[in-house]
């Protein structure tokens, strides 16, 4: 079986590489950035693509997309990024399985194997949250009200809650209040959160 790797970090690469290579019967190859993982997936025709979201440049989302379009690899995302909303969104743009880089070894391996035989697989805990998520009714980016979303587009920009505030002719207390709601109903925690689902999202 023929696996790309595509992590910005070395050390994950190489952690993947020794777990995988333990398996037998895999060649594998390695990418750090997108450009390199699209024309790796052009010219190796990898059977399966480990790929992490959170990368520098087109970002993750986008990235899978093109990846899709330009071999007809499997491909498994493992990131760091847990949130239901990822992982939907993940899925939602070509992905077969999900993994967070907390999963244990041996659970990887199980994905890995799974999705290379044409099964999807999420990783067990994310799956119970995307039911548990799915059961609390949380939403799209495209339920957003249009205050919401130009919100979304001040925080990718760079501004703080208080510019947004000034930006919007609302109290500071107001434009806390409408990020915590955009988190509540996306299903995040944190503002980073929200940053880079709306980088994603090509919201700017």
């Amino acid at each position: 079986m023929k696996i790309l790797i595509i992590d910005d970090h070395a050390i994950i690469r190489d952690g993947l590489r020794r777990l995988l290579t333990a398996e037998g019967g895999m060649q594998i190859r390695e990418a750090a950035d997108d450009r390199d993982a699209l024309a790796q997936a052009a010219a190796f025709h990898p059977d399966l693509l480990i790929l992490d979201l959170n990368l520098p440049g087109l970002g993750g989302i986008e990235l899978l997309r093109r990846l899709t379009a330009v071999c007809a690899g499997r491909i498994l995302i493992l990131s760091m990024h847990a949130e239901p909303l990822y992982v939907r969104r993940a899925l939602e743009a070509g992905a077969h399985g999900y993994m967070s880089k907390n999963a244990a070894p041996g659970e990887l391996l199980t994905a890995v194997r799974r999705i290379a035989h044409g099964e999807r697989y999420i990783e067990a805990e994310i799956a119970q949250a995307l039911i548990l998520n799915d059961n609390k009714g949380v939403e799209t980016l495209d339920a957003l009200k249009p205050r919401e979303i130009e919100i979304m587009r001040l925080l990718s920009g760079g501004s703080s809650l208080s510019e947004i505030a000034a930006a919007l002719g609302v109290s500071y207390k107001t434009a806390a209040n409408s990020c915590a709601i955009i988190k509540s109903k996306l299903g995040v925690a944190r503002t980073a959160d929200l940053v880079r689902l709306a980088v994603d999202a090509g919201i700017s």
